[in-house]
C-alpha cells in the first residue's frame, strides 16, 4: 500500500529555514497537504499543491514564508515545502497528506484528505 512519507524536519533557530519532503510515490493523482499542528492547537492546513502543480493555495499564517512544489520528474513524485523566516509559533509537527483523486486544483479542507503521513517535528527556538 502507498506510504506518505516525510523527512527534513529539526530544529532551527528563529528566522532560519528549513526544507521538508513528503516522498507520494503512488499518489499522482492526488493533490498534496501540508498541515501543521502545534502543540495544543488543532491541526491546521497550511499549503497545497495540485496533482500536475500548476496550483498551490497557502493559509494566512505561512503565505509569503512558505513555498510548496512538485517534483514529478523520474518517476518521482516528491512535494517540498520550503519554510522561511521561521518563528517560534512554526514549531510542532508537520503531516503532508494526499486527497484524490483529484484532477484539478487543491482545496485545503482537512476533510478532503484521506491518506496521512506520520508527521515529522519542527522545532524553532534559539
Amino acid at each position: 500500500q502507498a506510504q506518505l512519507v516525510e523527512s527534513g524536519g529539526g530544529l532551527v533557530q528563529p528566522g532560519g529555514s528549513l526544507k521538508l519532503s513528503c516522498a507520494a510515490n503512488g499518489f499522482y493523482n492526488y493533490a498534496i497537504g501540508w498541515f501543521h499542528q502545534a502543540p495544543g492547537k488543532k491541526n491546521e492546513g497550511i499549503a497545497c499543491i495540485s496533482m500536475n502543480a500548476d496550483y498551490t493555495r497557502y493559509s494566512d499564517s505561512v503565505k509569503g514564508r512558505f513555498t510548496i512544489s512538485r517534483d514529478t520528474t523520474n518517476s518521482n513524485n516528491t512535494v517540498y515545502l520550503q519554510m522561511n523566516n521561521l518563528r517560534p509559533e512554526d514549531s510542532g509537527v508537520y503531516y503532508c497528506a494526499g486527497d484524490g483523486p483529484r484532477f484539478r486544483l487543491c482545496v485545503l479542507n482537512r476533510r478532503n484528505f484521506d491518506t496521512w503521513g506520520q508527521g515529522i517535528q519542527v522545532t524553532v527556538s534559539s
